[in-house]
């Protein structure tokens, strides 16, 4: 039993030492990449120093990589290098700049940096994402303005009405936020997180919300699982309206 139990601790280590080596490999395969599409970037920026997309597309790959602070100084020097260009160059740059901000986690810069952007092209897109800095900050009631203002540009955006969704949802308005994920659910029926708040939206409403929360564990069990105590907070919620509800009918 002794040998039994030695031999299946040591298939075990050699298991994860087995992984361990995969996992190594594979993360320097990827970071082997990485640094050949940066070299390749840098490359396009020495022979065509005035394509301003190729500033935009290396800092877009720095902030992949999470080069936060090299990214913002690649566009900023970019910024300055095509000041006198037009507002379709300017703005995708300020654009660029306010995804490092945004992804960097510094929301009020971005926020700033997304409002200077009058390009119509870069409209909707800004507007999505003055709409995810505020909802990052807690800011519910402006995030829905600017989610609002995206989805004129952009109505049937699955991406969009999700936003629009998630910030009804927050803001406690169950029933408009159900029209919503339903619309984000005809275009993409799989969509995890969408069938797992349109299923609390559900639970508060009193459909039949199994079939929701079955296809979100399914589509995305990690969403499904860090929504848990979310799902609690609703079954408090429904509780309580029961509780009162109860109470009224007593009275």
């Amino acid at each position: 039993m002794a040998e039994n139990s030695s031999d299946k601790v040591k298939k075990l280590q050699e298991k994860n030492r087995e992984n361990q080596r995969n996992y190594t490999k594979k993360r320097e395969q990827e970071e082997k990449k990485a640094h050949k599409l940066v070299h390749d970037l840098v490359q396009k920026i020495d022979n065509e120093p005035k394509n301003y997309r190729h500033y935009y597309e290396l800092a877009t790959l720095l902030v992949e990589g999470k080069d936060y602070e090299q990214a913002e100084e690649l566009l900023m020097k970019a910024l300055g290098l095509f000041k006198d260009s037009g507002d379709d160059v300017i703005d995708t740059l300020k654009f660029g700049l306010g995804n490092v901000y945004y992804a960097a986690q510094e929301y009020d810069k971005a926020i700033k940096i997304f409002q200077e952007i009058n390009d119509t092209k870069l409209q909707a897109e800004a507007y999505a994402m003055l709409a995810q800095s505020y909802m990052a900050k807690g800011d519910n009631k402006r995030a829905m303005v600017f989610a609002l203002s995206a989805q004129s540009g952009k109505r049937d955006d699955p991406s969009i009405n999700e936003m629009i969704g998630d910030n009804l949802l927050a803001l406690g308005n169950f029933a408009q936020a159900g029209e919503f994920y339903d619309n984000v659910l005809k275009a993409e029926p799989q969509n995890g997180k969408a069938n797992f708040n349109r299923g609390l939206v559900a639970m508060v409403n009193g459909e039949d919300f199994d079939k929701y929360f079955k296809t979100a564990k399914q589509s995305d069990p990690d969403y499904f699982n860090r929504g848990q105590q979310k799902l609690k907070d609703i079954e408090k919620v429904v509780q309580m309206n029961k509780s009162k509800d109860h109470d009224s009918k007593e009275s």
